[in-house]
């Protein structure tokens, strides 16, 4: 399907981009649209030439419309989503993005004369929270959704608008993507998120170059209607602290993330949506797995380069801002409650 077209939405995210970057240098021809903001306007300027970018609002039918007959793609990669914790601040928003944008584009797309591969991005999240204490055995994506958020759910929901449409599909179950490039900039919500899981919660990452290229070989596979994880190697089987303080310390920022606290063994509502998968299937589909976590991590402090010494001086400084910042904080106990820190500080997660 090289030099065919095809269609990028959330094209300016952290995946999209690296998406972007991989049909284009295989010899797609690429149309990448998203919502026309100042930052995606700057994005844009970065692009690989040749690629079209086309602004549209996924929420809108018309627009929708348009799009999928102006670009008549071959095949759609939709990443276009509104994730955690935004999607808890906002609960009509994220329907709309996540569930009915997606069904404006499987309509549309099944109204061209020649209907286009349908791959979706969907989540771990389908699965539901995960007590590594009880749930020993690896995801597949054989075992049952079970979703016990409102972004679970919304996954789950544009999954069955995907699979249940006469297109031929991919869906793509993503762990936590990570990307090795240095974060000079993070939103401060980011930041409290990661700090409200449980420290010890199992998490399957990923690096962001990997998801790309599992997302290029979708466009191409005879292997269809089919459902990958998509998980580094066994390296990136880790715990939440373990990204959170092996990352600060790739940058040179070693002891500046402070201890989390440990989900509770016996109840299964203090874990978070994220564990361990099996992606042996994935892998031998898709052959996407290239960057091992040390080798992401060398990487980024490769890219930081002689920044890292003094930001090994001001780490106790940052540990201490992000201490003071804790969404448990005047929250007593000592196990994770993660839903009920959701809940103060961005709204309900529960659907």
């Amino acid at each position: 399907m090289t030099g065919d077209r095809v269609l990028v939405t959330g094209a300016f995210g952290l995946v999209g981009s690296a998406v972007v970057d991989v049909l284009a240098a295989r010899g797609y021809a690429v149309a990448a649209t998203d919502l026309r903001t100042p930052a995606n306007l700057r994005s844009a300027e970065r692009l690989p030439s040749g690629v079209q970018v086309h602004w549209a609002d996924l929420t809108s039918v018309a627009e929708v419309t348009a799009l999928i007959e102006s670009v008549a793609p071959a095949a759609i990669v939709h990443l276009a989503a509104l994730i955690p914790p935004f999607c808890y601040a906002n609960r009509a928003l994220a329907q709309a993005v996540n569930v009915e944008a997606t069904g404006h584009l499987v309509a549309a797309a099944a109204g061209l004369a020649s209907a286009p591969r349908f791959i979706l991005a969907s989540s771990v999240a389908v699965y539901g929270t995960r007590n590594p204490h009880r749930d020993k055995g690896l995801l597949t994506a054989q075992t049952p959704v079970n979703p016990s958020d409102l972004y679970g759910a919304n996954k789950v929901a544009a999954e069955k608008l995907v699979t249940s449409s006469a297109l031929e599909w991919v869906v793509l179950r993503l762990g936590g993507v990570l990307t090795s490039a240095p974060r000079w900039s993070i939103d401060p919500n980011l930041l409290r998120f990661e700090a409200v899981l449980p420290s010890d919660g199992r998490i399957q990452t990923v690096d962001v170059r990997d998801v790309a290229q599992a997302f290029c070989a979708a466009v191409s596979t005879s292997q269809v209607r089919e459902v990958f994880l998509i998980g580094g190697d066994s390296s990136h089987r880790t715990t939440q602290s373990a990204v959170a303080s092996e990352t600060a310390a790739a940058m040179g920022l070693v002891g500046g993330v402070p201890a989390g606290r440990p989900g509770d063994p016996g109840d299964d509502r203090s874990w978070f949506v994220t564990d361990w998968m099996d992606t042996e299937r994935s892998q031998q589909v898709l052959d996407f797995q290239r960057h091992s976590l040390p080798v992401m991590h060398a990487q980024t402090s490769a890219a930081v380069g002689w920044r890292r010494a003094p930001l090994r001086l001001v780490a106790p400084i940052v540990w201490a801002a992000l201490k003071s910042q804790s969404p448990y904080r005047r929250m007593g106990g000592h196990f994770a409650d993660p839903w009920r820190a959701i809940d103060r500080c961005w709204g309900d997660p529960q659907y």
